[in-house]
């Protein structure tokens, strides 16, 4: 019996170390999880360290693309990422990676000129895009010309069908940065507003409670097709929705409606990451 427990046990280490071995990916998230995180039912619970997130990120999509010809990268709006693309601005990180095989995309924009400050596009053009290595046909910001914001979403699911394949039923990105607003809203999916509930459309325009209040926006089947999403958390603002996101209970946030079955990081702030930890060690998460 023993012996073949032992027998058992070393067949699947080596079906493990060939999984291992066939997805690099897997084998940089295992190692960031082991080594940092914390296990949760909402995901796994990182402190918000940005050089190691930008580690993080340029081997994960390095990963990808010893299995791909090129890997795909959803961008977060807002202020929030605005270090972590300072510092995939520099040198040290431009090298480790050959970012001409990198598409990126945004999750969502505000309806303002790419040149308005307030645009997503604008802070990480400033902040990374405008010194990184990374052809013009390689980034693909979410069009705001349009007369018609509505038009404007089609035109950018247009874009994505061309990228991914006319016959594809759902984009499938390599990595989703969102982050988390005070009222628990991901991308431009806020609480209440019709675009939350869309099924069959990839891109809508979404209305947010404050300015400016026109926005497009990633709807959520293509963030749950995603195979991995880091929220990039931080300010005690986000406090309550973190608390409720990681208590236990029943949750309504749009945050909340990420498929269980995507991989889900939540970089945390100091702050918030300690509530996360009190919520634990109070054993009411999962």
């Amino acid at each position: 019996m023993e012996t073949q427990r032992a027998e058992n046990a070393d067949e699947q280490a080596q079906q493990l170390l060939q999984v291992l071995e066939e997805t690099p990916d897997l084998r940089v998230i295992l190692r960031l999880i082991i080594r940092h995180g914390q296990r949760h039912a909402r995901g796994t619970v990182l402190p918000l360290d940005w050089q190691l997130a930008a580690d993080a990120l340029v081997e994960l999509l390095d990963a990808r693309l010893t299995q791909q010809p090129t890997c795909s990268l959803v961008l977060s709006g807002g202020k929030t990422p605005e270090t972590l693309y300072l510092l995939l601005a520099t040198r040290h990180y431009q090298s480790r990676l050959d970012w001409s095989r990198v598409h990126l995309f945004w999750g969502d924009e505000r309806y303002v000129p790419h040149e308005d400050p307030q645009s997503n596009y604008y802070l990480a053009y400033t902040a990374w895009l405008s010194k990184a290595q990374i052809p013009r046909e390689n980034i693909h910001p979410m069009p705001t010309h349009y007369a018609d914001p509505d038009d404007a979403a089609r035109a950018y699911e247009a874009e994505l069908r061309a990228h991914f394949g006319a016959e594809a039923p759902v984009p499938v990105f390599d990595l989703v940065l969102l982050g988390l607003g005070d009222d628990g809203h991901i991308a431009s999916l806020f609480p209440g507003d019709p675009a939350l509930e869309e099924t069959t459309r990839w891109v809508v325009p979404s209305r947010a409670p404050v300015a400016p209040h026109q926005r497009l926006t990633l709807t959520l089947p293509v963030l749950n097709a995603a195979p991995r999403i880091w929220f990039l958390v931080s300010g005690d603002a986000k406090r309550a929705a973190i608390e409720q996101l990681f208590s236990g209970a029943e949750c309504a946030l749009p945050a909340a409606r990420i498929h269980p079955s995507v991989e889900r990081l939540w970089w945390l702030s100091d702050s918030l990451y300690s509530v996360v930890s009190t919520l634990k060690t109070q054993g009411t998460t999962q």
